[in-house]
């Protein structure tokens, strides 16, 4: 007897059979930034929650979307309790409505975009729903952030790779910079979005600058690659205490050093943003290379 999920499953494949293939190209999508890190416990997703609130604050549209592989905790980092994730919209079972959450300062978070490694696999049909709905999501933000996991997974290089820019986060701890040199290595190829540096955790600016520069003239001189920087933030114990609260430190802290730095961070990025590398929707260039891996 066919569980419900099979039901609903083969209720939308009849009712989207009629759907034309979707758009790759359009008068406005969103500008796409993965962050990402060669190690855990740095503040990847803690910088990108902060940061989305920041890029609000300053009159973006933005929503963010925990591509986490396993265990996501942005909606725990921002107060949120969401049952459903972009996995029940794959499988069907929910649209992208039923799973957006309000996040605080108008941003909107998405939990569960692992599910979009299941894309590839499932019917045409539902393929061509889900990438209707992330087409809308996408024009009607200007800013779409993507949390991914870490390390060097060729999930989480397609979830880099597919976007317009990767700020790649690291710490002065030695491990730190070793596995954020291995993720440039792992990611610099010709298809790689441009590649910026954020460095957290640091002391004082000349210390990020200092850390920085090293990775820059490694790449440069060993993988012909060139990468920015695009900001620091401090070492600061009211970043500790938002997780303890399960609120941004941008809106508990406002005036603390973190949120100063992050606020710098979101201003340098929006100005330096360039233009769209295509207009090719974001989850469409995420499930053709991940056809194109497979």
């Amino acid at each position: 007897m066919p569980d419900q999920a099979t039901i609903l499953r083969g209720i939308i494949e009849t009712r989207q059979e009629a759907r034309p293939e979707p758009s790759s190209a359009g008068p406005h999508r969103a500008r796409t930034i993965a962050v990402t890190s060669g190690k855990g416990g740095v503040g990847k997703s803690n910088i990108a929650l902060n940061m989305a609130i920041a890029m609000s604050r300053l009159g973006k549209s933005v929503c963010l979307l925990d591509a986490c592989l396993g265990l996501g905790n942005l909606d725990l980092l921002c107060g949120l309790n969401g049952y459903w994730n972009l996995s029940h919209v794959v499988t069907g079972t929910r649209s992208l409505k039923d799973v957006v959450l309000d996040g605080p300062d108008g941003i909107h978070v998405i939990p569960g975009a692992s599910g979009l490694i299941e894309l590839a696999d499932c019917p045409e049909t539902l393929q061509r729903e889900l990438l209707f709905q992330m087409e809308e999501l996408e024009r009607s933000h200007d800013i779409l952030i993507v949390d991914t996991s870490t390390g060097i997974h060729r999930i989480v290089r397609q979830f880099a790779t597919a976007a317009d820019q990767i700020l790649l986060v690291t710490t002065p701890e030695t491990t730190s910079m070793a596995d954020a040199y291995a993720t440039i290595k792992a990611l610099a190829s010709p298809d790689c979005p441009p590649l910026d540096i954020v460095v957290n955790q640091v002391e004082s600016a000349s210390q990020a600058k200092a850390i920085v520069g090293r990775l820059q003239q490694t790449s440069k001189m060993f993988l012909k690659k060139s990468i920015g920087f695009a900001g620091h933030v401090s070492h600061d114990p009211a970043v500790v205490d938002a997780v303890a609260k399960r609120k941004p430190f941008v809106v508990g802290s406002t005036n603390c050093p973190a949120a100063t730095d992050i606020h710098q961070l979101a201003r340098r990025v929006i100005s330096n943003g360039g233009s769209l590398r295509t207009f090719q929707s974001y989850f469409d260039r995420f499930r053709n290379g991940k056809q194109r891996a497979a």
